[in-house]
């Protein structure tokens, strides 16, 4: 079995883990608007679990569930998550969200619809959730609480958003591009799954010692 492989699996482990952690602690955050993100990491295991198994219970598009619906639902959540959440910005998040919406018109229109994943949209996603990552982080290094930080919700939220979304978003930018290359995509998709894993290990650590301090 190859490293790529491993870490596949290690990814499934990883996210029920975290799905797990987000179940028992729902009862402390269930009168909280944070009771959403442990649905939310939920739903997106499930989904994962879906995409690794579903062919084994019925026919479907594997790409088209996650270009359509998962990865619009990650976009759409964090979009709410921060700009709603942490901002304090409605109109933002309604706003930052139709844009992204918006993208699959050209989507469809112009651009290669067989990939794995949809670059432009995927991109002009990434290039949004990148603009709230660097003002979330500016809010943060200006909050009196900062002294906080390591026991913030958003902080650990915020870094693997970071390692992930952000640092991949050259991967599937350019994927067509890079998979000619073959050593440099095995370089990139292994860092690909490991800020996957990390970004779960972060997420589970917000659940368990975070507070809400922004």
């Amino acid at each position: 079995m190859n490293l790529p492989q491993i870490l596949y699996d290690i990814i499934t482990w990883v996210e029920g883990f975290t799905a797990l952690i987000a179940l028992i602690y729902y009862p402390k955050v269930k009168n909280q608007y944070w009771k959403y993100f442990s649905i939310y990491l939920i739903i997106i295991f499930l989904c994962e679990v879906f995409g690794k198994w579903g062919n084994l219970l019925i026919e479907y598009d594997r790409p088209k569930f996650f270009n359509y619906f998962v990865i619009p639902l990650e976009y759409i959540f964090f979009y709410w998550l921060y700009a709603a959440k942490s901002f304090k910005k409605p109109k933002l998040f309604y706003g930052l969200t139709l844009a992204y919406l918006l993208t699959f018109i050209p989507n469809e229109l112009f651009f290669n619809k067989n990939n794995l994943i949809f670059s432009f949209n995927y991109t002009f996603g990434g290039l949004i959730l990148m603009g709230l990552v660097i003002y979330e982080f500016h809010k943060q290094v200006n909050s009196k609480e900062i002294l906080h930080f390591s026991r913030s919700k958003m902080f650990f939220i915020n870094i693997g958003v970071t390692l992930f979304y952000i640092g991949t978003m050259p991967f599937w930018t350019f994927h067509p591009i890079i998979s000619e290359y073959k050593d440099i995509w095995n370089i990139y998709y292994s860092y690909f799954q490991l800020s996957l894993i990390v970004m779960y290990v972060l997420f589970s650590i917000s659940i368990i010692r975070g507070k809400n301090y922004y």
